[in-house]
Order: structure tokens, then sequence, then C-alpha cells
């Protein structure tokens, strides 16, 4: 049987998984709370977030020992989440951004 991550470095796998969940949550909230309340201490706080992110996938790669593909799924990762809290923010201006709505109120609707 093939034991993919070695005994002693299972700790290190687990919590640094666990890190990239939490830091990633960190990242995508603090940078929408930066939209939404813009302040530069804010974004700051988000981007260290994204950097413990960074380091935390570092770590993951050097402690699982990934090569080849799952090397390049780890650098697709650290991208993916960079831009993905960008990319839902301006999904979600664009999808509430129209104010010229008219709404149909019928006689069901009063009772």
């Amino acid at each position: 049987m093939i034991e993919p991550v070695a005994l002693e470095d299972f700790f290190i796998t687990f919590f640094s998984s666990a890190l990239i969940i939490l830091a990633g949550a960190g990242y995508a909230l603090l940078f929408s709370w930066s939209k939404v309340n813009p302040s530069i201490r804010i974004k700051i706080a988000a981007y260290v977030c994204y950097a413990v992110l960074v380091l935390a996938v570092a770590e993951l790669t050097r402690a699982a020992h990934f090569q080849g593909y799952w090397l390049i799924i780890s650098i697709v990762m650290v991208v993916g989440y960079f831009f993905a809290p960008i990319g839902i923010w301006h999904l979600c201006v664009k999808t509430h951004a129209d104010s010229n709505l008219k709404i149909t109120i019928t006689t069901e609707d009063k009772l």
C-alpha cells in the first residue's frame, strides 16, 4: 500500500489544508467588505489573508510532496482563489445594477 503523506507530515498537511480554507474565506469576506465599505485597511487585511493562503498552499505542496499535475493544480488553485472573489463581486454588481425594473401588482397579490 502506498502512503501518500508520511505520518510525520500528516498534521502539517491537515492544518495547512484547514488554513487554506480559512484564509480563502477570510480573503473573500474582507475583499467584498472592502468594496461595500471602502477602506484601505480592510483591503490590506484581505491581501494579508491571501498571502497566508499562498503560504499555506506552499506548505501543503511541500508536506504532501506534490509533483507533476498536482503541482499544477496547486498553482491553479492559488490563481483561482485570487480571481474568484473579484469575478463574483463584478457578477453581483452587474446582476443588481438594473434599476429600471417594473413591478406589476395583481389583485391576488393585494389579498
